[in-house]
């Protein structure tokens, strides 16, 4: 199973069913957080929830589609990335990621993001890597621009979040931006 150690701190594990308890705990705990900004987590209401919602990630993830890695802190669940819309003709990904927001604020979400998009680049051979942000969610936003990434534009209305639709701020990240060649990927 997929397994990235960011730090001495932090480390990316692949969601698996045995981990839907703990991460509706999460979710549960940090709704209202959680639901101001981001859709699929917050819509999590069961753990029966929660292991579909792994389950469909592994199927994606089993033919290189995509990646839903929990985000551990000292062994504690306290977030997630996910890695999605992977286009291996044009080499690119996108991004989403959300963290519990007690644990904001000490650049946690920034270094997991950081290794994410270095084994983009480097171990999977992709050009390009995409976020998005709901233009309102500064800390969100702040990730990219700590990153590297190119402000590319805004997408208005782009998601229904609640009771309201959200601009996003696109931002793109190239591989000679990072510093690493692309490369031909077989996949």
């Amino acid at each position: 199973m997929f397994r990235l150690t960011v730090d001495e701190e932090l480390e990316l594990r692949l969601l698996e069913p045995r981990h839907a308890p703990e991460l509706f705990a999460l979710v549960e705990a940090h709704r209202a957080h959680i639901r101001e900004w981001v859709r699929t987590p917050a819509s999590l209401m069961s753990v029966e929830d929660a292991h579909t919602y792994i389950e469909r990630s592994l199927k994606a993830f089993a033919v290189q589609d995509g990646l839903l890695v929990g985000l551990w802190h000292q062994e504690r669940l306290v977030g997630e990335i996910l890695r999605f819309r992977t286009n291996w003709i044009e080499r690119s990904t996108e991004l989403a990621y959300w963290l519990a927001d007690t644990y904001q604020g000490r650049g946690f979400m920034t270094r997991a993001c950081r290794a994410v998009i270095h084994h983009a680049f480097t171990e999977l051979g992709l050009n390009r890597v995409e976020i998005r942000c709901a233009t309102g969610n500064r800390r969100s936003r702040g990730i990219p621009e700590r990153l590297g990434f190119s402000h590319e534009g805004t997408i208005r209305d782009a998601q229904w979040i609640q009771d309201r639709f959200v601009d996003h701020a696109v931002y793109g990240l190239l591989a000679r931006e990072w510093g690493a060649p692309p490369h031909s990927a077989s996949a």
